[in-house]
């Protein structure tokens, strides 16, 4: 310790992600943080921003900072042992990048940190990096001394996620795993030139149990990030992308058949155009995307289109302990400027950890499995953050809902479970019918076969299992209208199909305390997909009051104005 406070060096520390973990960190009474980079003007103005009325302590609802900061400059092509005596700190966090850019003698901060019994910890991205860290392992336990690589979204997160969901199984064959960030987001310059760096180059993979070379931002999977308790991210394309899982995780599975980490940006014709030139390195017409670093992040700047939410998944596929196939998903999803923050957490977890005491064992090696999912829940809860787990056994049917809910259906009220329980079932009950009065409305609602408007209408709905999907029969007083439901596949998995006619709505199924809302995710019109600004929305939810079964459903549009909102109550007959 220095001064009876613990000394913590950020290199990088004005950074993209060095500043956000000395935010995080920033209220710790106990610590001194040193804001480190080549740019001693930079840390200065980083550091007095800290301190100002609206400074990054306030992100997490404070303006009073409990921690010593000091802006240093360092430079790791300097005299690192002059520079670590100097400045005394107890742990060296690197924060900077770009780690593929490491070579040769890339690991020389982590042996000067050692030589000086000083510890270490990092958030490469790059493969080699974070996988040739145990080459130091003798020399840091001879210390006394940690040096933890990789310790970000991935491997860290990504393998306490991959622990959480593994003893499920008794045979993992395949994993998967994949980020995308909010289009909103400003990413950093070294990041850009971490993921140009490989572009259209080998990316070793596994496939069918043997090692292979895939491609860099060309190889893809098509995913969508839905945890069990919050409306998706739409449906993206990752683009192959060199991490350290996918070094680490052949030594973790026996038998393990393939591997996969991806990048999912939006907007997605950005990301297709970034492929493209990817497949120019491929091809020999240009050696390397590199150059072209600070002009792709200003595209990724400029064209900043779509929701403000990002979002990341696991995903395992294999056998489980009764011998049924299983896929078992985890994904998170945060929503605004939270994002940014995840790759942090791990950091900061271990920072509040050593003030506890609580120190990791000696030697080098990568961050995977360091923390547990659980460590990274608890920080998730000071944010905009939603995760969870989903299990799909491919050879067990379960009525609609409950698949497309996954383990949210357990959050359901009896009366809402009960309804959606699968089956023929019917219930009755009574409702209050609104009707719009444009003429658009009006034709859609002839067009469908809507009730008219009513008060204290009589209603019963018949619900149908017919296969994969359910078939709604809706009788209000003495019309009738049909509709059926099934679990949206492809681009659309995890969310519900409803067709009413010639249109088929796309809903997210969101719990919310004792209700359940639908929240429209996309629509078409006979087959044809119609602008989401457009669809048909409004306040549609359902809820337990009482015991009994309530719904409220809105239908209107931009063009259409109110279309039809009724509201009621069900019981099951």
């Amino acid at each position: 310790m220095s001064g009876g406070a613990f000394s913590l060096l950020i290199i990088g520390g004005y950074g993209t992600f060095g500043g956000r973990l000395a935010q995080l960190l920033g209220e710790e009474p106990r610590l001194r943080l040193l804001i480190a980079g080549r740019s001693l003007e930079k840390a200065d103005d980083f550091v007095a921003d800290m301190r100002s009325p609206k400074g990054g302590a306030g992100r997490l609802g404070s303006n009073d900072l409990g921690a010593w900061l000091q802006a240093v400059a360092f430079d790791r092509d300097g005299d690192l042992t002059e520079q670590l005596t100097r400045l005394k700190p107890d742990l060296v966090v690197d924060a900077s990048g770009p780690f593929q850019s490491f070579t040769g003698d890339g690991y020389k901060l982590v042996q000067a940190c050692m030589a000086l019994g000083i510890d270490y910890a990092d958030l490469a991205d790059s493969t080699g990096f974070v996988a040739g860290i145990s080459g130091l392992d003798a020399q840091a336990k001879a210390k006394g001394t940690f040096a933890l690589s990789g310790l970000s979204s991935l491997p860290a997160l990504s393998f306490a996620a991959l622990e959480a969901m593994a003893p499920h199984f008794s045979r993992i064959e395949n994993v998967a795993a994949g980020i995308a960030p909010s289009a909103h987001v400003k990413i950093g310059l070294n990041v850009v030139k971490a993921i140009s760096s490989y572009a259209g180059k080998p990316v070793p993979v596994l496939r069918e149990g043997r090692p292979v070379e895939g491609c860099g931002l060309i190889d893809q999977m098509r995913v969508t990030i839905a945890p069990p308790d919050a409306a998706p991210l739409a449906s993206r394309t990752f683009l192959l992308v060199d991490a350290p899982d996918l070094a680490l995780l052949p030594s973790r599975f026996a038998g393990l058949q393939s591997t996969f980490t991806g990048v999912g940006t939006e907007p997605q014709a950005l990301q297709h155009l970034l492929s493209a030139a990817a497949r120019l390195v491929k091809i020999g017409l240009l050696p390397s995307l590199k150059p072209f670093a600070r002009l792709m992040q200003g595209a990724s700047h400029r064209f900043a289109i779509g929701d403000h939410r990002g979002g990341m998944f696991v995903r395992l596929g294999g056998v489980d302990r009764e011998g049924r196939r299983l896929t078992a998903d985890w994904s998170l999803i945060a929503e605004g400027d939270d994002g940014p923050f995840i790759p942090v957490l791990g950091v900061e977890a271990l920072v509040r950890r050593l003030l506890e005491g609580k120190r990791p064992e000696s030697g080098a090696r990568p961050a995977a499995g360091e923390l547990s999912l659980a460590d990274f829940e608890a920080a998730f809860r000071r944010f905009k953050i939603t995760s969870g787990i989903r299990l799909d056994y491919e050879e067990e049917a379960q009525p609609l809902y409950r698949r497309i809910l996954g383990s949210a259906w357990q959050q359901l009220p009896p009366a809402l479970a009960a309804i959606h329980a699968g089956g023929t079932r019917l219930a009755s009950g009574r409702a209050r019918i609104e009707r719009g009065g444009g003429f658009l409305a009006r034709l859609v609602a002839g067009v469908i076969g809507f009730p008219p408007a009513g008060e204290d209408v009589p209603v019963a709905v018949r619900f149908v299992a017919d296969g994969e999907r359910e078939i709604w029969t809706r009788s209000f007083g003495a019309k009738t209208f049909r509709s059926w439901q099934a679990a949206g596949t492809g681009r659309d998995r995890h969310l519900l199909a409803e067709v009413f006619g010639p249109f088929r709505v796309l809903l997210a199924l969101v719990p919310e305390g004792q209700r359940l809302r639908l929240v429209v995710r996309g629509w078409r019109f006979l087959g044809v997909p119609l602008p989401l600004f457009l669809a048909p929305g409004g306040k549609t939810y359902e809820e337990e009051r009482d015991g009994r079964f309530h719904f409220h459903v809105e239908i209107g549009g931009r063009l259409t104005g109110l279309v039809v909102r009724y509201s009621g109550w069900l019981v099951l007959e």
